[in-house]
């Protein structure tokens, strides 16, 4: 069984550690914190552009919901926000973690495909459950000497079709 918290790239494969890094453990826990600052540097301002896929598996559905950084900002800062005051009956960064998988990081020179995939939830107080059951392709590329998120494509269906 894998271990959740546990970086699956070596550290010698420093592209892919750097950026299961970024993209896991310190994404989860800016979100967890409310704490934009903690990732606002792992982006690449200039050209950025987040397409929701509003779990559909059509193309035709999905929407250009961040056409710019500070768009993308406001929607991640008002999830953050509004997660923050839900109660829940089980850690939420532990099931976080366990839902989360990025095993699948493809490079090609300074760009790379990373795909990070969410199967499963977290318990809330009231016994209800908060499903994670989505996908995001995110593009990133070597950006001033270290990996950051251009773009991506997110909210897809998990799995897809």
């Amino acid at each position: 069984m894998r271990d959740p918290f546990k970086n699956p790239f070596p550290a010698s494969d420093i592209a892919r550690h750097s950026i299961w890094e970024m993209l896991v453990p310190r994404d989860i826990d800016a979100f967890l914190g409310t704490d934009w600052s903690m990732v606002e540097h792992d982006f690449v301002e200039e050209g950025f552009i987040g397409i929701d896929g509003r779990k559909q598996v059509s193309p035709d559905k999905w929407r250009l919901a961040f056409p710019t950084l500070s768009a993308y900002r406001d929607e991640w800062l008002r999830q953050a926000k509004d997660f923050a005051t839900q109660s829940f009956s089980e850690d939420t960064r532990t099931a976080i973690f366990t839902t989360t998988t990025l095993e699948d990081i493809e490079i090609e020179g300074d760009v790379a495909l990373v795909r990070k995939k969410f199967d499963g939830g977290i318990m809330k107080a009231d016994g209800t459950r908060d499903v994670m059951q989505w996908q995001t392709l995110y593009y990133c590329r070597l950006h001033e000497g270290r990996w950051k998120i251009s773009g991506f494509t997110g909210y897809l269906p998990n799995p897809m079709g």
